[in-house]
Order: C-alpha cells, then structure tokens, then sequence
C-alpha cells in the first residue's frame, strides 16, 4: 500500500544544504501496524509529512496504493489527504471554543454528506471511542485521556486508509496511555486501519506489528515484534 523507494530530503540553511532523509526505503502493507522510532532530530517528523502528504519537496518516489501524488495540485493533494490520511498529534490540536461534535465532524465538512449524515457518523465514531456521553461539551471540560479520543474520533471519522500518529501518549499518564493504544489496536484489528505511530516509548512500540528505527536520517533498521 505504502511504499518509498530511495527517498531523500534535502533543506536549504542559508549557503549550506542539510540532508535530512537519506535513501529511505520503506514498505507498509494495508492494515500494517507501524512504529517509528528515533532520536530527536533524527528525522522522524519530516517523514511522516510526506508520508501524510504534507511534505512533496522530497527527491525519489513515494506511492501510495501504486499511486504518485507528487505532482498532483495543491487542491487534488488536499482532497487526497483529508480522504485517506487521519493525524493524530501529541498535543490533540483541538478547536477550544467548539463542541466535541463540531471538532469531530471538521474532516466532513468537504464530503458531500448532509448534515444529518455528518451527525450520524460523528456519533458513531464518539461512540466507537467511549465518549459518545461528552459529545456537547468543549474540549477544557475533558481531561487529556479524553481529548486524546477526541482527536482519534477526528482522525477516523473520514474513514482513512491510515492513521499517522506523532507521539500520541506522549502528554498522558502511564494508564491512560495504555487505554488510548488498546485503543488504536482495536482499530486496527477491527477496522483493518493501517497505523503509523511515531514514539519514543518501548511500550507504545512494542504494540506494533514491526518497528521502523530512524537514526541521522536513515532507516537504520527494522524490527518485527513477535
């Protein structure tokens, strides 16, 4: 489904040029369990933007599903990627002022459903996570456990073919990061959704199928959790 082949990101510094990934090769099967892990500055976030198509400054080929999208519009590339990518970040990059239904429903907004389409799924997906109960407050009333299942319900609401998510457990304590990856894994298990976790945490890894380890850019090697 995913596949990068000698895939290299160069950014310019003023006169010096700095090689920030370096001949990536990487393959992720549908419904793969992914974990990225790596030193800070080790080139981890510039992955996972272009794996979420974010980033196409990239040299190589990355295809997805035997598709190029580098070259696509900025508007074909947008659509591509609120249709087949969910994110989920660390910090749950929620919209304070709305409801846990008007942040979940966000990624509908541009799918043609009607409104009472786009309710239905919102409620099922809120459900789906455990906070269907919550659905009419506004983020500051939950607590971090909480707002993380927001962000998930966001990140699956469109239905994506994968989930990348960048250190999800990272602001949450030891038992409510446990709850948030059995909640992934069920995901995945359940739904067959592809998922690309970047941590830092052994833990969070070893629920994995394979763990991609990143150093100075490269990929430097690969592990298959048994």
């Amino acid at each position: 489904m995913i596949n990068l082949v000698n895939v290299n990101r160069h950014f310019k510094n003023g006169e010096e040029t700095n090689h920030i990934l370096k001949n990536i090769n990487i393959s992720i099967d549908t419904g793969e369990f992914i974990a990225i892990m790596g030193p800070s500055g080790s080139g981890k976030s510039k992955l996972i933007n272009i794996l979420g198509f974010i980033d196409r400054g990239y040299t190589g080929e990355y295809l997805f599903d035997y598709e190029n999208y580098q070259q696509v519009s900025d508007n074909k590339l947008a659509f591509i990627r609120n249709k087949t990518v969910g994110f989920v970040f660390q910090n749950f990059k929620l919209i304070q002022n709305n409801t846990i239904m008007e942040n979940v429903s966000i990624p509908l907004l541009y799918s043609g459903m009607s409104s009472k389409e786009r309710k239905q799924r919102v409620e099922s997906v809120l459900k789906d996570v455990g906070i269907a109960d919550k659905k009419h407050l506004v983020p500051n009333k939950l607590s971090g456990g909480q707002q993380q299942r927001v962000a998930i319900a966001r990140s699956i609401v469109n239905k994506p073919k994968f989930i990348i998510a960048d250190e999800p457990t990272g602001a949450l304590d030891s038992q409510t990061s446990k709850d948030i990856m059995d909640l992934f894994v069920r995901l995945n298990r359940e739904q067959n959704t592809t998922m690309i976790i970047v941590t830092h945490d052994r833990k969070v890894a070893e629920q994995a199928d394979r763990v991609i380890h990143i150093l100075d850019g490269r990929v430097q090697r690969e592990e298959v959790i048994e």
